[in-house]
């Protein structure tokens, strides 16, 4: 009987014991729960965006409960956050431009236009860093009743982006119809592909 026993029991360890783990992205290790403005968030998943077969960066999706599309996590009342680690040198200037061609590809041109205040004020945060090396982290997280605030290794970059049209354009570039990588975007949805 002990026999029988003892690799169920293994097993129901294992699994308890990775239950709270970290995942690996990229060689990046996601917390399996981070705090944002006092809520706990589940890692909903975590890959990595590949540019041509370059791995560029490592992206971990953070929301209060499961999310399997744009959609839902749009509707989830809870705080969310996307925290991005640089695997490679980027310069910033580009990476802010990639950010705004994310949201075009993602939206009709009214719409686009509307956030254009947005997109610039996006893009300045991230040329006034001028390069972003590999390890370097930022952080999107969207607080409710507050907005959208934009961390860069660290530090708060200036005021709330109160719009939640403009979170939601943002977290199309991962998540939209025309994701910048389809695998990460299945990866942060833990969607099999």
């Amino acid at each position: 009987m002990w026999s029988v026993l003892r690799p169920s029991l293994f097993i129901l360890l294992l699994g308890l014991s990775l239950r709270g783990s970290a995942t690996e992205a990229g060689g990046i290790n996601f917390p399996a729960q981070v705090d944002v403005s006092a809520s706990s968030l589940r890692l909903n998943g975590a890959g990595v965006r590949y540019k041509a077969v370059f791995k560029v960066y490592a992206a971990g999706l953070y929301t209060g409960r499961k999310v399997n599309s744009l959609e839902e996590l749009l509707k989830t009342p809870e705080p969310k956050r996307m925290s991005v680690t640089m695997l490679r040198e980027v310069d910033a200037t580009e990476l802010g431009k990639l950010f705004s061609r994310g949201m075009e590809d993602n939206m009709d041109r009214a719409t686009f236009a509307q956030l254009i205040p947005g997109i610039i004020r996006m893009s300045q945060i991230f040329s006034d860093h001028k390069k972003l090396q590999a390890g370097d982290n930022f952080t999107l997280d969207w607080v409710p009743g507050q907005g959208l605030l934009v961390s860069v290794k660290g530090k708060l970059q200036g005021a709330p982006f109160r719009e939640p049209e403009f979170y939601a354009a943002l977290m199309a570039i991962w998540l939209g119809k025309s994701p910048a990588d389809l695998q990460l975007k299945n990866a942060l949805l833990h969607i099999k592909s």
